[in-house]
C-alpha cells in the first residue's frame, strides 16, 4: 500500500481550434483512433451523445471520444458492481450504477464511469425517474483500465470528477491487480491484491479484500506475478 501526492494541473479552457494539429494537441492524452471526426471535433453536443446511444462514447471539449473498452475491463466492472449491490442490499443508503450512466462533469463534458454509487441524499428521487444525462454527481466513480487507456486521460478524468463534486474514485487495473483510491485532487492511495479496499465515509462499513476481486476461483494461479 503506497500513498502519493500528484500534481494538479488544471484542465485547459481555451477555445477549441479548427486544424487537425490543434485537435490532436487539445486531445493529446487520447489515441487518435479513438477521436471521432463526425461531428467535427469541437462541435459535438449532448444530443450527439444521445443519438449515439451513449454507448462507449464520451463528450470531451465538444468532441466525441470512444472509451477504451475490453472484455477484461467489462468483467471487472461487473464484479465491482456486484460487490456494491451486495453491500447495498444490507445498507439501503443509495444505489449502484453500471457503465451506461452518463454524467455531466461540465459544459460539453459527458463521462461514462464504469461503475459507481449515488446516495439517496444526492438523488432523493426514485430510480425510474433518472434522466438520460445526470447533472447530479455520484459520490463514487469507478474506472476499470483497458489496454487503450493512457495515464494522461485518467489524470484528467480524475480532475474533472473531483471538480464536479465526486468524493471518491477507484481506478481498477486488472493487469496489475491494483486499485488506486483517489480521495481528493492529487492524493492517491495504491492498493495491491494483498490489501483490502474500503468505502471510507462514502460507503461506511464497505470492505472488499482485493484478492477476492481479482482471483477467479477456477484459476488458482490467477494472482501469481501480481505487481510485476
Amino acid at each position: 500500500m503506497t500513498e502519493t501526492l500528484l500534481d494538479d494541473p488544471r484542465t485547459a479552457t481555451a477555445p477549441f481550434a479548427v486544424t487537425l494539429a490543434d485537435v490532436l494537441e487539445r486531445l493529446k492524452d487520447y489515441p487518435p483512433e479513438r477521436i471521432l471526426w463526425t461531428p467535427t471535433p469541437g462541435t459535438a453536443t449532448e444530443e450527439d451523445i444521445l443519438a449515439h446511444g451513449g454507448k462507449g462514447v464520451e463528450l470531451i471539449d465538444g468532441t466525441l471520444v470512444e472509451k477504451a473498452m475490453g472484455a477484461k475491463s467489462s468483467v471487472y466492472a461487473a464484479r465491482v458492481v456486484g460487490f456494491l449491490f451486495i453491500y447495498l442490499d444490507r445498507h439501503a443508503i443509495g444505489f449502484a450504477y453500471a457503465p451506461d450512466m452518463i454524467i455531466r462533469t461540465g459544459p460539453n463534458q459527458l463521462r461514462l464511469p464504469d461503475a459507481g454509487f449515488y446516495s439517496f441524499t444526492r438523488w432523493p428521487g426514485r430510480i425510474h425517474e433518472l434522466p438520460n444525462i445526470m447533472a447530479v454527481m455520484p459520490e463514487l466513480a469507478v474506472e476499470v483500465l483497458s489496454d487503450g487507456n493512457t495515464k494522461g486521460e485518467m489524470e484528467r478524468k480524475c480532475r474533472e470528477y473531483f471538480a464536479a463534486g465526486v468524493e471518491l474514485i477507484w481506478i481498477v487495473d486488472p493487469r496489475r491487480f491494483t486499485v488506486q483510491v483517489h480521495t481528493s485532487p492529487g492524493r492517491v492511495l495504491q492498493l495491491t491484491h494483498t490489501d483490502t479496499l474500503d468505502g471510507g465515509s462514502v460507503l461506511p462499513g464497505f470492505t472488499l479484500p482485493l484478492a477476492k476481486l481479482f482471483n477467479d476461483p477456477r484459476d488458482h494461479v490467477g494472482l501469481e506475478g501480481a505487481g510485476s
